[in-house]
């Protein structure tokens, strides 16, 4: 009974859903590109730092984009990082900040939900 009561609730919620594209793309903008930090630490330790290298090089850039409301670009910091070129070249950085990559299994998971 509460799995019913939760799942109506759900479809409730997802029926009434009303999404801003603009606003989503403004909000992600907004941030500097820190969502895309994960992927750079990943490349990172593909290239050869370790896990804690990786982290401290990203969280010592992504820190000041944090600090500056998103005003700094954490693309940008990193690819003037000398720490973080002599790992990764400028471009390869730059390839960590597709937001498609995010979004390649959308239409999927959408055919799956909702076939």
């Amino acid at each position: 009974m509460t799995l019913d009561f939760a799942l109506a609730r759900l479809a409730g919620v997802i029926d009434k859903l009303l999404v801003y594209p603009e606003r989503m793309q403004a909000n992600l903008d907004r941030m500097g590109g820190l969502v895309h930090s994960q992927r750079v630490l990943l490349a990172l330790t593909q290239a050869g730092a370790s896990r804690e290298d990786a982290y401290r090089l990203v969280q010592r850039n992504a820190m000041k984009v944090w600090e500056s409301d998103g005003r700094l670009s954490l693309l940008k910091l990193l690819q003037a990082d000398p720490d973080v070129t002599g790992l990764l070249p400028p471009e390869t950085i730059g390839e960590s900040f597709d937001l498609g990559y995010h979004f390649k299994h959308i239409d999927t998971i959408f055919e799956r939900v909702f076939g």
